[in-house]
């Protein structure tokens, strides 16, 4: 999965109308980080040493809406989730944002070690900050999936109070899981037999 949708799926529906967000807690975050890490390696080329949680939560968070945002822009004319309307940001700050954030990773330089039979892309960065490599990798791994061809598969789950975006996998696939589609189901139930 592509950091940018991984981290846009940090925040899903809680079961009871609300929002639940992965990055609420200290855990939550070294999870996420931790389950991401070697993607983050493969696009720095490099292991990053990040400083706690604590010190990494605000920059990813405010990523996050970054990059929802532009998912909700790259999806219409789908309606924005809860999320984006909570936290909109106008289309050419978003952008402004990520690029901001995606040259924090610098350059990229062809590297080629002796051992190995093919060349391999790393990034001379800008930056030592270990917040600013990782940031600056999702942001690089956000610009690569809205120019790659996944983007054409990026949907926002349209089931009552679901808010995760996902790749569709089939062209009949209208839900993010299964247990969205059982729920819309069991309302569409619901609603026929009150009307």
């Amino acid at each position: 999965m592509a950091l940018a949708l991984d981290l846009a799926a940090t925040v899903g529906h809680d079961g009871h109308g609300g929002i639940a967000d992965s990055f609420a807690d200290d855990a939550g975050v070294t999870a996420w980080l931790h389950r991401t890490a070697p993607q983050v390696t493969e696009l720095v080329g490099h292991p990053v040493d990040l400083p706690g949680p604590a010190s990494v939560r605000p920059a990813l968070i405010d990523l996050r809406v970054v990059v929802r945002n532009l998912f909700a822009r790259a999806i219409r004319p789908a309606p924005p989730t809860k999320v984006e309307i909570a936290d909109p940001l106008e289309p050419g700050t978003a952008l402004q944002r990520l690029n901001r954030i995606a040259d924090q990773l610098g350059t990229p330089q062809l590297t080629w070690p002796d051992d190995d039979p093919a060349p391999a892309v790393t990034w001379s960065a800008r930056t030592s900050d270990p917040v600013l490599l990782l940031t600056g990798a999702v942001a690089r791994s956000t610009i690569d999936f809205l120019t790659g061809p996944d983007l054409a598969r990026l949907r926002a789950c349209p089931a009552a109070r679901c808010v995760r975006y996902f790749l569709q996998t089939d062209p009949r696939q209208t839900w993010c899981s299964p247990a969205c589609g059982n729920r819309e189901r069991v309302n569409r139930h619901y609603r026929k037999r009150t009307t």
